[in-house]
């Protein structure tokens, strides 16, 4: 995390009806550093410019900041730890390597929101989805090709 975090980072906290602490700033600047950041590796970061701050605080935080909208908590590798990105609300999609498990944005394919037609929405009023794409990122890909 940068020693002083963007100069809107409390005013969003404070927007989004939220107490601006210490705690906050740091894990909302971190991750917007560091989208697709892990709860440990937020912790890790956070811990540099906040020695002591509990691993209790920051789960926290991570948990009011997502309530409140402005991170969002991803889910990408089966049984692996949730990941957190500020990006929100633009129902953005993720692309994730096989290999070594990067995990970069997509945006959607065409349109405002072409994935919000169901084929058969079943009578939900459908607003977000997730799309995951899986694959080899271009180094794992090369490195997997005995021909380059």
């Amino acid at each position: 995390m940068p020693e002083s975090p963007r100069p809107e980072t409390e005013y969003l906290i404070r927007n989004a009806g939220l107490r601006v602490t210490r705690q906050r700033v740091a894990v909302l600047a971190t991750v917007d550093l560091k989208p697709h950041a892990s709860a440990a590796a937020v912790l890790e970061a956070v811990s540099v410019v906040l020695p002591g701050v509990s691993h209790q605080a920051v789960y926290d935080c991570l948990a009011d900041l997502t309530r409140a909208g402005l991170l969002r908590r991803i889910d990408v590798v089966d049984g692996g730890a949730a990941l957190y990105e500020t990006r929100t609300r633009d129902n953005h999609h993720h692309i994730v390597c096989r290999a070594c498990g990067l995990v970069a944005d997509v945006d959607c394919a065409v349109g405002s929101a072409p994935c919000l037609e169901a084929s058969d929405a079943r009578g939900f009023v459908i607003d977000e989805a997730e799309v995951i794409y899986r694959g080899l990122c271009a180094p794992c890909a090369a490195a997997a090709d005995p021909n380059s």
